[in-house]
């Protein structure tokens, strides 16, 4: 005898099934939008986190704060390009602007994509290397073909209940190591909305920022939110569906805005409570032991193995999608096109962590690297979204197009700040 809740959730699947009015309709939407949140909770997260949380305290909680506010806008906003047009942002950028825009933005998103997949790939690593003395690379392969056959063997749908109960469990993680920490919560809530900038700080802002604004998450929330379409003829129910899917981006927002705040409350706890700088996501685990206890260390180490793994899948996902997308095409893992994708995103980053000598530092300069394509990303998603030949009547308006701006200049800026901090 099949439950209630299996019919309802196969009846979900019918594109042209028609939502029902109700107290619980929410929950019909919800997914996409945590299914986004792994992605700024992944092992690249994870380093720039516990470098800022190690090196400066408290102090650099704003920028998790900052990123987030900028994130729940950009993500609702390229949802909202997804719903209205039918198309993915890889798909909207070859068929509205030209040739050669289309190719540089998708080229420099395929290369973010793979910066992307090389963090997750580290972290899964790094953790397999953790809990069971894995060397990195061959802990590197392990996780890659974990995720080429979760990814050619599962549908959507399933891919998004293992996605869903890893960001759970990676939430319980912190919620019980923040119970073992002593935390400074006065400082904390300071660190939250006093921005500072303490000397050497740039690169790693910068890597929060690339850690938590994430150009495959733009062109991933574009592409999946589509699984949640019904007959969008209807203007009713598309006007229903934009209505509810704000309501998923920012609940799932604020769980990753929870999530990133807790590793660095942890790290400023801990590490730089005690003035321990963390080097390596192995040192931070080994350090946790004589602090929290052992039961803190292997939950750590848990907590990064599912964290690698589940924002594997998304980053190959969102390397899938980028690339179908030359080819004016969606992702679907049935088609050569989206699964030569997710290779391109996942085999390069395999090649580059057996050349790298420092993991750590690559997640950090991964994250780094992914802040500075992330303008081209913004700015051409504001161009798509703010056009009426694109959007018709669910254009951009005026003053949120503006306030769209105001973030790709500040997120521009704040690469410049990085570029002078070199020179």
């Amino acid at each position: 005898m099949k439950l209630p809740f299996y019919s309802f959730i196969k009846d979900l699947r019918r594109r042209d099934h028609k939502p029902s009015l109700g107290g619980l309709e929410i929950f019909k939407y919800i997914g996409p939008g945590l299914l986004v949140t792994v992605g700024f909770i992944d092992p690249g997260n994870w380093a720039s986190n516990l470098a800022a949380g190690a090196d400066y305290g408290y102090q650099l909680l704003w920028m998790v704060t900052l990123s987030t506010i900028m994130l729940i806008v950009l993500q609702h906003n390229v949802a909202h390009l997804g719903i209205a047009t039918g198309l993915c942002l890889s798909e909207a950028t070859t068929k509205h602007t030209p040739r050669w825009v289309s190719r540089s933005v998708l080229s420099s998103a395929i290369i973010a994509s793979v910066s992307t997949s090389l963090a997750e790939l580290l972290g899964g690593a790094i953790a397999l290397q953790m809990l069971f003395g894995i060397p990195i690379r061959i802990g590197a392969i392990i996780t890659l073909i974990t995720i080429v056959v979760l990814l050619f063997s599962n549908s959507y749908r399933k891919l998004e209940k293992w996605i869903i109960g890893f960001v759970s469990l990676i939430g319980l993680s912190f919620i019980y190591e923040l119970t073992l920490a002593d935390i400074s919560w006065s400082e904390a809530v300071i660190g939250w909305i006093k921005p500072s900038f303490p000397d050497g700080s740039m690169i790693v802002i910068m890597s929060v920022l690339g850690a938590v604004v994430m150009p495959h998450n733009l062109f991933l929330h574009s592409e999946i939110i589509q699984s949640r379409q019904w007959n969008l003829e209807d203007e009713a129910i598309k006007s229903k569906q934009l209505r509810y899917e704000f309501l998923d981006t920012l609940l799932s927002m604020i769980v990753g805005w929870a999530i990133n705040s807790a590793m660095i409350l942890m790290a400023a706890a801990t590490f730089f409570k005690h003035k321990l700088p963390v080097a390596e996501l192995q040192q931070a685990k080994d350090m946790l032991e004589p602090l929290l206890g052992s039961k803190a260390a292997v939950v750590f180490a848990v907590a990064l193995l599912m964290a690698g793994i589940a924002s594997t899948i998304t980053s190959a996902m969102a390397g899938g999608s980028i690339f179908a997308g030359f080819f004016g095409e969606p992702f679907d893992m049935k088609d050569n096109h989206s699964r030569l994708g997710v290779l391109i995103s996942l085999i390069p980053a395999l090649i580059v962590i057996f050349v790298i000598s420092n993991p750590f530092k690559g997640l950090i300069y991964s994250q780094m690297l992914l802040s500075i394509q992330l303008p081209i990303t913004i700015f051409t998603q504001i161009y798509l979204t703010s056009s009426r030949k694109v959007m018709g009547k669910y254009s951009n308006s005026i003053p949120l197009t503006v306030f769209l701006l105001l973030i790709g200049s500040c997120v521009a800026y704040l690469n410049i700040r990085l570029l002078l901090s070199f020179l």
